[in-house]
């Protein structure tokens, strides 16, 4: 066992590297990148997959907040002994095939991807990780508890990263390469991204709800002067409002979420010129 937080032995901080990684490759177009880590996340968080039923144990205490101090406690307790139930040894030979595709298929940069929340994952990992010393792992409980009471959920912590050097270079590069993104594109990304986890439940609500506002942003366009004066324009609009009432009954696939970000750049446009 462990007798000390190693990152790349932390299932949800490989979880964060592998979604980074996967957002990447669809902005990039990378359509083989795109492809590896979208078959690594599925291989090994999907249902019944050991390290997507460890990842809910994380999440069971990272996206939660709010809680009365015996509810904190219960919860704390109850997924400690849920977690202690999962096989040590699938995890750990789990985790080595994941690190060692990472280390010969994607970029080693990979390991310094930015966690904004990479303190809490440590600490959440300290409690599981029954090598912890009693004392630590006593005060990592009293924080984790703190924390749990508190109105903002565990994971929107943004605490220091341990190398503010990885930190701010991670971020120059990030914000040069995909500062561009509007809002409503870095949404659709996220949910793409966590519908790994969920089977894509959330995404399929919220694909619907985000088709649905696109196409009546398109279909009020007709009505502007420099789009229905123009026969090329009105054709082109159609058949965007086509591939959108497609959409409707599309399964959520990289495909589909690449057209929609498209989309959703044109209708900014358009709303900007109204």
């Amino acid at each position: 066992m462990r007798s000390k937080h190693n990152k790349k032995r932390n299932t949800a901080f490989l979880y964060e590297v592998l979604t980074t990684e996967l957002t990447k490759s669809i902005i990039d177009k990378n359509a083989p990148k795109k492809r590896f880590v979208s078959t690594l996340i599925k291989e090994n968080f999907g249902k019944g997959m050991i390290l997507g039923a460890e990842l809910q144990h994380y999440q069971a205490l990272l996206e939660t907040s709010g809680l009365e101090i015996y509810v904190a406690e219960k919860l704390l307790q109850e997924t400690k002994r849920a977690y202690s139930q999962l096989n040590s040894k699938r995890i750990f030979d789990s985790q080595t095939k994941i690190i060692n595709k990472i280390n010969k298929t994607l970029s080693k940069e990979a390991w310094n991807t930015f966690v904004p929340n990479f303190k809490s994952l440590a600490t959440v990992d300290a409690i599981f990780n029954v090598s912890t010393p009693v004392k630590q792992r006593v005060l990592h409980e009293d924080t984790l508890i703190k924390l749990l009471q508190s109105p903002q959920k565990l994971e929107e912590n943004k605490l220091q990263p341990m190398d503010n050097i990885v930190y701010n270079s991670f971020v120059k590069k990030f914000n040069e390469k995909y500062g561009t993104l509007l809002k409503e594109q870095k949404d659709l990304l996220g949910k793409y991204i966590a519908s790994f986890a969920d089977n894509g439940l959330e995404l399929k609500l919220y694909l619907n709800e985000e088709v649905g506002r696109l196409k009546t942003s398109v279909e009020t366009s007709l009505k502007l002067e420099e789009i229905y004066t123009d026969e090329n324009m009105v054709a082109k609009t159609k058949k965007v409002l086509g591939i959108l009432e497609e959409f409707k009954a599309a399964a959520p696939t990289a495909e589909v979420i690449t057209q929609v970000l498209k989309v959703q750049l044109l209708v900014r446009e358009i709303q900007s010129n109204d």
